[in-house]
């Protein structure tokens, strides 16, 4: 049964992305990137791809690669991309806690819906591998924005399919800070998707966490009246 949710929140919804955040994907999708640039003679180094996991592909390969081989080769490295990644997505688990802090924030009174820009055959996948579709309040794929983090625009679409007003984040790189600030949420980050504490405290998230479990035992009803601060809106520097 979901609890009753007091009066004094500013926030009634808790959005928490998905590959990185519920399930340990990060570098599962850093390896498949890697291995997609590389099938067509792009060589980065392996730091550099993971620091932009997190924002979409839609920006990853620009980001990356820069912009002529986006216009050359972009359409052709997310499909590499994709079947690299099919090839490691039975390796991918859930993060310790996921089902546990979903179940204790319904049972808080929150609306919780899942922000994800990922594939829909991956996000559905990492919804059922914590277990939480009868959970959650709506989800959200790399179909339902044409602009992915950290623009807000999935973020804000889940928070609309949510029947919520205003939200509060959980994710792990300084994308997800990045993209919930400017819709006017707060973040609070995990260091599951490998970003340190300080850059992703210096990004503007209010609370920084090693992961999910600690967040089960967070001042929940402190965080549902926080806000962002303004710099947070700053896009992150690139990788």
């Amino acid at each position: 049964m979901t609890g009753t949710a007091p009066q004094d929140r500013l926030h009634d919804t808790v959005l928490l992305d998905v590959d990185g955040t519920l399930v340990d994907s990060t570098y599962h999708h850093a390896i498949a990137w890697h291995r997609a640039f590389r099938s067509y003679g792009i060589e980065l180094p392996m730091w550099r791809v993971h620091r932009a996991i997190g924002m979409g592909g839609d920006r990853l390969v620009g980001t990356l690669g820069g912009d002529a081989v986006e216009d050359r080769l972009g359409d052709q490295l997310r499909q590499a991309w994709q079947c690299e990644y099919d090839q490691l997505r039975d390796e991918v688990e859930p993060l310790p806690g996921a089902y546990d802090l979903v179940r204790l924030l319904k049972d808080r009174g929150f609306l919780v819906a899942l922000g994800s820009s990922g594939k829909p055959d991956h996000t559905a996948q990492a919804v059922e591998l914590v277990g939480v579709r009868r959970l959650v309040d709506a989800v959200t794929t790399s179909e339902d924005a044409q602009t992915s983090k950290p623009a807000p625009d999935i973020l804000q679409v889940a928070l609309d399919r949510a029947g919520g007003t205003s939200a509060i984040v959980i994710g792990d790189s300084t994308y997800d800070v990045t993209s919930a600030a400017r819709m006017g949420a707060p973040c609070v980050a995990i260091r599951t998707g490998g970003f340190g504490v300080d850059e992703l405290e210096r990004t503007g998230a209010v609370l920084v966490t090693d992961g999910l479990r600690d967040l089960c035992d967070a001042d929940w009803e402190a965080l549902a009246r926080a806000t962002p601060p303004e710099h947070a809106r700053t896009e992150p520097p690139p990788p």
